[in-house]
């Protein structure tokens, strides 16, 4: 099933995403991406594979994956990170809402310092990023600043995970992740045929 994957490779990944090179310190390898991940997991700084995840599934996917991620610490999150979560739901689910879109928009334009304020960010850089008012001022982040903020957010909400757990939540994420990235390439190669 890796070969349907968005990138075969963590060396593709990282040749059409050049700014994960910005949150990762591992150099990519030719594994496929999901082993690639799983050795992430496995090696001396496992957080890079919940990196991996944010760019390696297509964007609306990343920013279902952190809503998932962030739906199973609601117990960390203060009542403005559930509303903003709240928001990105509706604005994943039902991406062409005018009201979900100016929702979120208006969400994102906020400092993101919280987990859900990174998801929010995510889910509103379309409207609210450079390219949106100014194409020529895109970044090198474009077009994938949404997983550098879902990153951000899954790492913020890890973060609050007491020491003892973190690990275990941590590997829940990432293989939560895999297996979103592995129904995506299912989803990918069913509307080929």
């Amino acid at each position: 099933m890796a070969n349907g994957l968005r990138f075969r490779t963590a060396r593709d990944l990282f040749m059409a995403c050049p700014a994960i090179a910005r949150d990762m310190r591992t150099a990519p390898t030719e594994q496929a991406s999901i082993d690639f991940c799983r050795a992430l997991l496995a090696g001396r700084v496992p957080e890079e594979a919940i990196t991996f995840c944010a760019y390696l599934l297509p964007e609306r996917a990343s920013l279902w994956w952190a809503h998932e991620c962030l739906s199973h610490l609601t117990e960390l999150l203060d009542g403005n990170d559930q509303e903003l979560l709240a928001l990105v739901r509706d604005r994943v689910g039902e991406p062409d809402s005018p009201h979900h879109r100016a929702a979120v928009s208006t969400a994102a334009a906020m400092q993101p310092v919280t987990p859900g304020g990174w998801i929010a960010l995510a889910a509103g850089w379309d409207d609210i990023g450079p390219a949106a008012t100014d194409p020529a001022a895109a970044t090198d982040l474009q077009p994938f600043p949404a997983a550098h903020a879902v990153n951000a957010g899954v790492l913020a909400g890890l973060a609050r995970v007491a020491l003892d757990d973190r690990f275990a939540v941590l590997s829940a994420f990432v293989e939560m992740g895999i297996q979103m990235a592995e129904i995506e390439a299912l989803h990918q190669s069913a509307d080929t045929y």
